[in-house]
C-alpha cells in the first residue's frame, strides 16, 4: 500500500472551505472547552450537544468551577445528552485538573491520558485539537473514511484494532499543526460526508482515489454492525428515573420514581443500576436523589 500522502491536501483543502463553525472549534473555546465537547460528543450528535454546551460553560467556564460543585450538579446539567456517566467522567477530571494541574488542562498527552475518565481517543483528540499536536485521533468517523479510502471496505471493526492504528499512524502527516488539521479534516469528512449510511462519493474530495469506490463499493461482510436500539431497553428505563431527579429540587420519595415504568423488575434493575454507577445517592427513609 503506497502512503497514501496524495489524501492530504484535498481533505484538508474541502475542509478549510466546508468545515461547520462550532463553537469548540473557535479560538476562544480553549482546550477546556475542547474537552467539553468530546466528552459530550461521544455518541451524541452535534444539533443534540450543542445548547447544552453553551449552557455548561456558561455556568462552568473552566475546570476549577465545575470540579467546586457535587458531582449530582453534573449529572443535572447534562441534561437529555444521554449515557450520564460521561457527566461523571467530566467532573472527576475536571477535579482532577483542579488539584493536580492548577486547573489548566494539561498539554501533555500521557498527561491527559492519566486523568480520570479520559482514554485513548479523548486525550489524542485535546491534544490535537486544542494544542496542535500531531496525534491519530481515532473517532467512529475517522475510522469510516480510512475504512473506505485505504482499506477498501465499507464499515470498520466494531472496535479500535491494531491494524486500523497503523494505518492511521502511517497517514498521519509529519508536520505538527498539518497533522493537527488533518484530524479534523478527516472527522468532518466523515460526519459530513463520507457517513454510515448515504456516503454522498460526488461531493468526496477523495472519491477518485478511494480504494473502496474503486472496488466497486462491495457489501458489508464482517459481523453484524451494532444498532442502537433503545425503545423498552434498561437505558430507557433509567433515562425516565434520572429526569425526576433532574427536575427535583429536594429527594424524590420511591413512589415518584415508580410512577415513570410500569414494569416493576426492569424498574427496580434500572434504579439498582444508576445507584451503582454512582448517579443516584439512596438516602435513609427511601428517598433518593442526584450525588451531593
Amino acid at each position: 500500500m503506497s502512503e497514501h500522502h496524495d489524501l492530504h491536501s484535498p481533505v484538508i483543502d474541502w475542509f478549510d472551505d466546508n468545515a461547520r463553525d462550532l463553537p469548540w472549534r473557535r479560538p476562544e473555546a480553549g482546550a477546556w472547552g475542547v474537552m467539553v465537547s468530546e466528552f459530550m460528543l461521544q455518541q451524541t450528535p452535534v444539533s443534540r450537544v450543542l445548547p447544552v454546551y453553551e449552557q455548561w460553560l456558561e455556568r462552568w467556564p473552566d475546570p476549577a468551577a465545575l470540579a467546586a460543585e457535587p458531582s449530582g450538579e453534573a449529572v443535572r446539567a447534562w441534561g437529555r445528552l444521554g449515557y450520564p456517566r460521561r457527566a461523571l467522567r467530566l467532573h472527576a477530571a475536571a477535579t482532577a485538573i483542579a488539584h493536580l494541574h492548577d486547573g489548566e488542562v494539561p498539554t501533555d498527552h500521557g498527561e491527559l491520558l492519566a486523568l480520570p475518565g479520559i482514554g485513548e481517543y479523548t486525550a489524542a483528540a485535546v491534544a490535537s485539537f486544542a494544542y496542535g499536536q500531531r496525534h491519530a485521533v481515532l473517532d467512529t468517523n475517522v475510522r469510516r473514511v480510512f475504512a473506505r479510502a485505504v482499506t477498501g471496505v465499507e464499515y470498520p471493526p466494531n472496535a479500535t484494532t491494531a491494524a486500523e492504528r497503523k494505518v492511521a499512524q502511517r497517514l498521519l502527516p509529519a508536520d505538527e499543526a498539518t497533522a493537527a488539521r488533518w484530524a479534523a479534516a478527516t472527522m468532518e469528512l466523515g460526519a459530513l460526508i463520507c457517513t454510515a449510511r448515504g456516503p454522498e462519493c460526488v461531493r468526496c474530495p477523495i472519491a477518485a482515489q478511494c480504494a473502496w469506490r474503486l472496488a466497486g463499493s462491495p457489501a458489508h461482510e464482517g459481523p453484524p454492525r451494532r444498532g442502537q436500539t433503545y425503545a423498552g431497553t434498561d437505558r430507557q428505563v433509567r433515562g425516565k428515573l434520572l429526569a425526576v431527579l433532574r427536575d427535583a429540587t429536594a429527594p424524590v420519595p420511591q413512589a415518584a420514581l415508580d410512577a415513570v415504568w410500569h414494569e416493576p423488575v426492569q424498574r427496580a434493575r434500572a434504579l439498582d443500576g444508576l445507584v451503582a454507577d454512582g448517579l443516584v445517592e439512596p438516602l435513609a427513609g427511601g428517598v433518593y436523589r442526584l450525588p451531593g
